[in-house]
Parts: C-alpha cells; sequence; structure tokens
C-alpha cells in the first residue's frame, strides 16, 4: 500500500516593518564647502554650468562667512548640487552680512540626473529661510540665461520675478543674454 502525502498549509503573518522607507527629501544632506573639497566643487561647477569661474570665486567660498551660504548637495552621500551666495550693498558691492542689503545667488545647480528629487527646492528653500531671518536683507536675485525656461520656471515657483533682461552678459556663452530675477522679502 502507498502512503498518501500530507501537506500541511501554513498562514504567514505579515506584519508591516517597524521603521519607513525613506523619502527622496530624507536622503539629501547639506555638507559645507572646506578646502579638502574645494576641487571637487571646481568639478561639480564644471559638469551643471556653461560658465567657468575664477580662482578668486572658489577661495571666496571658503570664507567664514560663506560658509552658511554656500552649501553642496549630496543625495545618498553622493555630492549632486550646490548653492554659494554673497552679501551686496545697494550699490552691488560685496560687504559683510550685516551690512548687505540683498542676497545675489552666484550659483545653484543640482547634476541632470538628480533634479526631480527636490534638491534644487531643498536648496533654494535654505537661502530664503537665511534670508528672512535677516531684517537687513531686503531682496534675493540671481542671473539666468534667457533661454534657461526649466530655471526660469523653477524661480517662479518661489515668486521670483523678471526684474530686468540684461544684453550680451555672458562673455563666452550663446545666448549671451540674461535676466535678472529678483524675490523681494516681506519681514
Amino acid at each position: 500500500t502507498k502512503k498518501k502525502k500530507r501537506y500541511h498549509s501554513t498562514t504567514l503573518s505579515i506584519t508591516p516593518p517597524t521603521h519607513r522607507m525613506p523619502k527622496k527629501e530624507d536622503l539629501t544632506d547639506f555638507g559645507i564647502v572646506s578646502d579638502k573639497n574645494i576641487g571637487q566643487v571646481r568639478v561639480l561647477n564644471g559638469a551643471i554650468f556653461p560658465v567657468k569661474y575664477n580662482d578668486k570665486f572658489y577661495s571666496d567660498l571658503l570664507l567664514p562667512e560663506r560658509q552658511e551660504w554656500s552649501k553642496l548637495a549630496y543625495y545618498s552621500d553622493i555630492l549632486v548640487g550646490g548653492v554659494s551666495c554673497r552679501f551686496e550693498n545697494d550699490d552691488n558691492l560685496t560687504v559683510a552680512p550685516e551690512k548687505a542689503t540683498k542676497v545675489y545667488i552666484m550659483t545653484l545647480g543640482v547634476l541632470a540626473p538628480y533634479r526631480t528629487l527636490g534638491i534644487g527646492k531643498k536648496m533654494l528653500e535654505h537661502v530664503i529661510n537665511l534670508c528672512s531671518n535677516r531684517s537687513n536683507i531686503k531682496h534675493i536675485y540671481l542671473h539666468v540665461q534667457t533661454n534657461n525656461d526649466t530655471a526660469i520656471a523653477f524661480y517662479k515657483k518661489f515668486d521670483f520675478q523678471i526684474a530686468e533682461t540684461i544684453p550680451d552678459y555672458y562673455k563666452r556663452i550663446d545666448p549671451p543674454n540674461c535676466y535678472l530675477l529678483k524675490k523681494e522679502l516681506q519681514h
């Protein structure tokens, strides 16, 4: 006589994990610009922007008063973007933070494959929040190439307005014209 095989059914109990999956924004961290990573900042800017920045630009990023205003963006520990700003007075001269009336965003960029992850948004919000906490800062501004529709739309989401068109602003890129985008701050 043959024995019949018996199969036992097992009920699986699926319990939700006690941890949550990280959101895209949670994978983004900021770091400071230092003499140890300034070479990486040069490479990053070369990959993102059509403009080549001079040595003084990079040495100025290392100034102590710029540390909070110049940040590197890391996504899952990979350097993917950065923002750098400077303080100016009404005569467009670079000044100490306490004498500034405006902030100029010199660079704000993210490598192309990481541009839909909210990293640029997080960097711009960082700058806006810093400015909002300083009553002497009346507005934030930057220059954007006139054909950069993506950047213009991005800044408009944060209430930046086209304040002026500047012909022949850029010397070695085409088109050479730019918009001056400006955001007024309400304190």
